[in-house]
C-alpha cells in the first residue's frame, strides 16, 4: 500500500516507552504506521502488559488489518521502546487499496479478516487461561458441605482477599472479579462475600482441565 499512499501527508507522532498507543475494542478511526520503536502487544490490565502475545519492530502498519476488516483492534498494543508513528485515516487507507486490482484487494482482505481472526483467538485463550486457573484454585480450596446442611456439595470459604488471591494465580483483581461473575452466570458459583457455593464440581473441573 505504500505505493500508492503517500505518508509525509500525515503527521508525525511519538511517545516514550510504557505509553498504550491502542486499547482493545477501540474502534479504528485511524490506522498506525510505525515509523521507529518497538512495540508490544496483548492483554494488558492494570497499566501492564499481562499477557504478551507478540511484538512489532518499525518499519511496520500495527493496526492495518482491524481497519481493513471493518472491526475494532483486538490486542492492547504499548511503546517497549521510545515510538514514532504516523496516523493515517482508516477511509484514506481503504481508498488506497481500492486502486488496486480486484483480486489483489480480496487477497489483502482476506488476508486482515484471517488476522483478525487469529487475534481474537489468541485474547479468548488468554481469558479461557484465567477461567482454568480459578476453576482450579476454587476446587483446590473446596470442602465438602455439611451433611446436615439444607445444601449439599461443596464450599469455599474465601480465607485471603481478592487481590491475595489474584496474585497467587498470576492475574489482576479486575480479571479474577469478571472470572467469578462469569461462574456465576454459568451456574458453577453461588453465594457471597467469604462464602461461596460451587453447586457443580464435575462441571468446574471439566473447566479446570481446559
Amino acid at each position: 500500500m505504500l505505493d500508492l499512499l503517500s505518508l509525509d501527508d500525515f503527521v508525525t507522532h511519538s511517545a516514550p516507552a510504557g505509553v498504550m498507543v491502542r486499547r482493545r475494542h477501540q474502534p479504528l478511526v485511524d490506522v498506525l504506521y510505525l515509523e521507529s520503536g518497538t512495540i508490544v502487544f496483548g492483554v494488558q490490565e492494570e497499566g501492564r502488559m499481562r499477557h504478551l502475545l507478540g511484538v512489532m519492530h518499525a518499519p511496520c502498519w500495527l493496526d492495518a488489518a482491524p481497519a481493513l476488516a471493518g472491526q475494532p483492534c483486538a490486542v492492547d498494543m504499548m511503546a517497549q521502546t521510545q515510538v514514532q508513528w504516523r496516523s493515517v485515516p482508516v477511509d484514506r487507507l481503504r481508498t488506497s487499496l481500492q486502486q488496486w486490482p480486484a483480486d489483489a484487494q480480496g487477497l489483502v482482505t482476506s488476508m486482515a479478516q484471517g488476522y483478525c481472526q487469529q487475534a481474537a483467538l489468541a485474547v479468548s485463550r488468554v481469558a479461557q487461561d484465567a477461567v482454568a486457573r480459578c476453576a482450579q484454585w476454587l476446587l483446590q480450596h473446596a470442602e465438602p458441605v455439611h451433611a446436615n446442611e439444607a445444601i449439599s456439595g461443596l464450599a469455599v470459604h474465601l480465607a485471603q482477599s481478592k487481590r491475595q488471591i489474584a496474585a497467587h494465580l498470576g492475574i489482576a483483581p479486575e480479571t479474577l472479579s469478571r472470572v467469578l461473575r462469569q461462574l456465576r452466570d454459568q451456574g458453577l458459583l453461588d453465594g457471597a462475600g467469604k462464602s461461596l457455593r460451587l453447586p457443580q464440581p464435575e462441571s468446574l473441573r471439566q473447566l479446570a482441565k481446559s
